[in-house]
This record gives C-alpha cells, structure tokens and sequence, in this order.
C-alpha cells in the first residue's frame, strides 16, 4: 500500500506532482492547516504532513497522528511544529534550511534602503498630491558601517552584498573564525563594538535562549547615535518597546522590521512611528523561494517514505536502516560531547579534532561527526540538523579534523572531542556502554565515569579537603536533588572537576552560591537531549 502524505498548506502544484511521480498518494487540502479541528479529525490517516507556516502541528494534533511517519516544513522555521511532542512519537521533522536564503538577505538589503531613503513615507506623501521633497531627507548607503549580527548563511550573503554596495561590515557570530572573517572582507568585533560603531544594524540569528533579546534596552542604548536597525530573522531578538522609545528620543533613526514578538502582528510600539518601515514576514516570500522550498520538502518526504533515507531531519541523524541499530547510541554519544563543548565554550572556535578509537574508528563516523557537529552549534543555532551543521562549520573557516585509530586502552571503542579557540583547548571523552546510554570518561584530560542526565552541573575546582560537603549541602539548601555525583582530579591537591546529574534546571543564583566559594574556579548548568 502506498504511503499517504497530507498536503494542508500552499505548495506549488509542481512540488505536488513530485509526491505523485515517486508512488506516493498525495491528498492537497491546501486550506485544511488553518482549520485545526478539520485537520486533527483526519491528520490519522496519513504517513506524512506536509506544510509552510499556517499548519500548526501541536503537540494535540501530533497525539492525533496515528500513523503519521514524517513532517515536512518548506522553510527554515520549524516554530508551527511541537518537535519535542513529534520525537516523543518517532515522527521525523524535516525542513528545508537553505532554500530562501537568498531572498531573506535580499529583503533585509530592500529595507535597509527604504529606511535609509524613507521610501514608504515618501511614496504615501507623493500618491497623496503633495511634493514634500526637503522633508525626506536621506542617507547614503555607500562608506557607512553595516553591522551584522549572526554571519552564517543569510548573514554571510548581506555581508557580501552589503560590501558590493561600497559599505564597511562588522560582524559580530561567536563561532566566526579570523581566517573566515578576513576570507569574507568583513572585520570580526565583539558585539559592544558592533553596537558603538555601526550605522546600519542587521540581524541574522536564530532565536535562542542566548540570542532572545540580544537588542535589549541596555543594548539599544550602547548603538552610536542615528543608527537604524533592520530585523528580518526572528521576532523577540530585539526589544519592541526599547526600540520605539529610543526612536521617540532621536537615539535611533530609523528601522526596518519584517518579524515581530507577536505575529500575525496586529499592533506593536513600532507601529506609527516616524521612518519605520514594516512588513509582514516576507522575507522568504518570492516566488523562487516558495518554489523551491516546496520541491525540496516534496523530494525529502518521497525519499524518506519510498526509501528510508532521512535528510534535513531536525530530530533524527541521517543513516542508513541497515546503520541505525549499531550507530544509534554511539550518534546519541557524538551529540552529548558536541552538546558539552558548546554550552562551555564562550569563545570563538579555531579547530576541532575528533578522535575515533576502537570500534567508533569503524563505523560511519561521517554522520557522527556530523551528530557532534550539530551538538555543537546547537545552543547558539537551535534549529541545526546533521546536515546543516557540517555546512555551517565550514562557512564559520572553522578546520574540522577525524583522527581514527586501533583501540588503545580498556574500553572497546570511545570517542574524543578536542576543541581549540583563540584562548584555549578544550576535551572531553565519553564511550557507550552494553545499556546503550552514553557515559563521560574523560574531561580535560581527568578520568571520571559520569552518566549523562537531562540537567547536569558541571564544577571544576582545586581539590581541597569538604568540596563535596559543600556541594551538597548548597544545592541541598536549594532543594535540589542530586541523582548522581562523579568525581575526578589530576591529581592530589591539583585540579578537580564534578559531574552532577540533577532531577531539574539549576537557576544562575544556585551556581553563583557555589562560585562563591574560593576554591570553586566554574560552575555551570548543562542541559542535553538523552531521549
């Protein structure tokens, strides 16, 4: 029986043919996603849905999918789907991560030059009978500062262009490497000096919990006065009210916003006011795009339900069924190691080696390096898969090597993540055990046996006498409870390090009481996917 996908939003007829071309029976009810109770009536019949951004895929509708084996998004924001609920289930989700990258950076380029040229205001003013040329007075593009938060893959593109255009860039990503930086013509600053000097701001991100409301109000108010501000990546990166406020005082001259903290946006500070210009979240909509990130989700869809292949998943690795039983636990491990080195790192990535030894060394360590790459940059970039991530590793300059050898020591195969900034190098080593769960074995060259938990806390500290009387009892006091405590040190009265495996989040005011105490140099919440 051939598979069934749902089609509830607008795909071109085209992207439809494609289901039907490789044996999959396609229903395009293109109307259906924004009736919810239509749609979870029926979502129970099919293998796979197929959406843009109307589709609500919640996690009710998800428990109403019976059947249902795979989501396709045509785009890059996965926000219309309950992915944690979707896993929970073993449906896949898949998006189409680099099909509208050029026109999102193009739309950020048009409102740059509106707002630069107060276009909008000028051409209401015209059509209305009036000829008020001095009072849309403008400013040049070409030789101003254009500062880019977040150089990935739409960042890097309006750098380009931006240059082309005659404009100085600055961008401020942490995973951009001085070599990436100078090979892309732009100079690579910390953010405070982004805000100082640039007179043009664009922003590039996802949204993170280290990225939400990276233009906050004390952040508005470090900009260099007359800056404009153009937002067409996510809503809630920049403080709405914040900013309307400083373009009431005259601090900000202007902005271009195509996303907002509340969409469909009905209202917002920004609304009304003098030299904003607005749109409704078109920045991947031209007619190219829509295109091709509807055939891209078509193609995957088929493959995945024809085929088994799994590619642009969000929550699945990309490997083979014949792969999956020996490669499944150790893809976990290479995730939780990438996971560890990105929540610890601050600093911008030069290199990384990944050791293979053992067993791991025999495997398809692409799809794991891939697995570790993605836990990587997952804490800055949320929406990264396996499949994107060795793609924005490479566009950050950062050098990516595999060192692969016969087993070497007690266990039957390990996997070891060293990574180096511009200020340090970092490891951390974990293997798999017969239970198939994930262990750390090694952590800045220290040896430890440490299960991986959902919320762990991660202390290092000079190994003196009553640390562990003191760990206990501080989190104690704090109504945490520790499932698990592992230890390590380099030696006596050296350098010590300890994994707590919790039962919840730790809030900052816990680690800074541990911070606290002299001996204790870090103390840090970890967060890691162990489903």
């Amino acid at each position: 029986m051939a598979p069934r996908v749902l089609v509830s939003d607008e795909l071109s007829e085209t992207a439809v043919q494609i289901f039907r071309d490789r044996g999959v029976e396609v229903d395009f009810q293109p109307k259906l996603g924004k009736d919810k109770e239509k749609l979870a009536e029926i979502i129970g019949n099919y293998d796979g849905l197929a959406i843009r951004s109307a589709t609500k895929a919640t996690e009710k509708l998800i428990a109403a999918a019976t059947n249902l084996k795979v989501i396709g998004r045509a785009g890059i924001g996965v926000d219309n789907v309950d992915i944690p609920a979707a896993s929970k289930r073993g449906i896949i989700v898949m998006n189409t991560p680099f099909g509208n990258s050029i026109t999102t950076a193009e739309h950020a380029i048009a409102l740059m030059f509106a707002v630069a040229r107060q276009i909008p205001q000028a051409d209401v003013s015209t059509q209305a009978g009036k000829w008020e040329k001095s009072k849309f007075m403008g400013v040049e593009i070409t030789g101003k500062t254009l500062g880019v938060i977040g150089a990935g893959n739409i960042g890097g593109i309006v750098c380009k262009k931006a240059i082309g255009l005659g404009m100085h860039v600055l961008a401020y990503d942490p995973f951009l490497s001085n070599d990436r930086a100078q090979e892309m013509g732009v100079t690579k600053v910390e953010l405070d000096e982004l805000l100082a000097k640039a007179d043009f701001i664009t922003l590039h991100v996802p949204m993170t919990d280290k990225t939400r409301g990276i233009l906050s109000k004390e952040n508005i108010a470090k900009t260099k006065p007359g800056v404009r501000i153009i937002n067409c990546a996510r809503g809630g990166l920049v403080d709405e009210a914040a900013l309307a406020e400083a373009i009431k005082s005259g601090h900000v001259a202007g902005a271009g916003f195509d996303v907002f903290e509340v969409e469909p946006a009905t209202e917002s500070p920004l609304f009304g006011l003098p030299n904003v210009v607005c749109t409704p979240h078109l920045g991947a909509s031209t007619t190219e795009a829509q295109e091709n990130v509807a055939l891209q989700v078509a193609e995957q869809m088929s493959d995945y339900l024809m085929k088994g292949a799994v590619s642009n998943a969000i929550n699945m690795p990309s490997i083979t069924a014949e792969e999956a039983p020996i490669l499944k636990p150790f893809i976990r491990l290479a995730d939780v190691l990438g996971s560890f080195a990105g929540q610890m790192t601050e600093n911008p990535i030069k290199e990384i080696e990944i050791l293979y030894d053992g067993v791991t060394s025999t495997m398809n360590t692409k799809a794991l390096t891939s697995a570790l790459l993605a836990g990587l940059i997952r804490p800055l970039v949320a929406d990264v898969n396996m499949v994107s991530a060795p793609i924005m590793v490479k566009e950050k300059g950062i050098i990516v090597s595999e060192v692969k050898r016969d087993k070497t020591g007690v266990y039957d195969g390990y996997i070891k993540l060293t990574i180096t900034t511009e200020k340090q190098t970092r490891s951390v080593a974990g293997t798999v055990f017969s239970d198939g769960k994930p262990r750390f074995i090694q952590i800045k060259g220290i040896n430890m046996d440490a299960d991986v938990g959902q919320n762990m806390i991660y202390i290092s500290n000079t190994d003196v006498p009553g640390m562990i009387g003191f760990m206990g009892t501080t989190l104690g006091n704090a109504k945490v409870n520790i499932a698990n405590f592992q230890l390590g040190r380099d030696k006596e009265g050296g350098d010590a390090i300890a994994l707590l495996y919790v039962d919840g989040p730790v809030d900052q005011a816990v680690l800074n009481q541990l911070t606290a105490n002299p001996a204790v140099k870090q103390a840090k919440s970890l967060v890691f996917n162990v489903d």
